[in-house]
C-alpha cells in the first residue's frame, strides 16, 4: 500500500513539475498561481541549476520515483528490500534539493510559488513514506 501511495504522489508531482517545465520552455504563457510569486520565482536565476531548468529535475525525479514505486509494488518485488532502499535514496536527494530551493524562495527571493510549495509537500510525503519503508524492511 505504501509503494502505491508513493506512486500516486510521484505521479501528481510529475504533472506539477511538467507544468512548470512547460512554462520554462515557453509553451505555457503565464503561470496560474494567484499571487504572482510563481512568475517571480520561475524568472529568478535560481530557476536554473547547472544550466538546466529546475523543473526538469522535478520531471525526471518524479518519473523515476513513480517507476521505482510501481516496480516495487509488483508481486515479485513486494518482499524485496531493494525498492525501499532505492526509494529512500531517491526521495532523500529530492527532499534535500527541495529544502535548498525552499530556503532560497523564503530567505533570498522573499517569494513563494504555490506550485513549488505543493511539490515540496509531495516530496516530503514521499520521503516520509520511504523512511517508513526502510523501518519495515529492516
Amino acid at each position: 500500500m505504501r509503494r502505491q501511495a508513493t506512486a500516486l504522489l510521484a505521479l501528481v508531482g510529475f504533472f506539477i513539475a511538467l507544468y512548470l517545465w512547460l512554462h520554462a520552455l515557453g509553451v505555457i504563457g503565464q503561470l496560474t498561481c494567484g499571487t504572482g510569486s510563481c512568475e517571480a520565482v520561475q524568472a529568478s536565476r535560481y530557476a536554473m541549476f547547472a544550466g538546466v531548468p529546475v523543473a526538469l529535475y522535478g520531471v525526471v525525479g518524479y518519473f523515476v520515483l513513480f517507476v521505482v514505486s510501481l516496480v516495487g509494488a509488483t508481486p515479485a518485488n513486494r518482499s524485496r528490500r531493494q525498492p525501499d532502499l532505492a526509494l529512500a535514496a531517491l526521495a532523500s536527494i529530492g527532499f534535500a534539493f527541495t529544502l535548498y530551493l525552499t530556503v532560497i524562495e523564503v530567505f533570498v527571493l522573499h517569494e513563494l510559488c504555490r506550485w513549488c510549495v505543493a511539490s515540496a509537500v509531495i516530496i516530503t510525503l514521499i520521503w516520509l513514506l520511504s523512511l517508513t519503508g526502510l523501518r519495515r524492511a529492516a
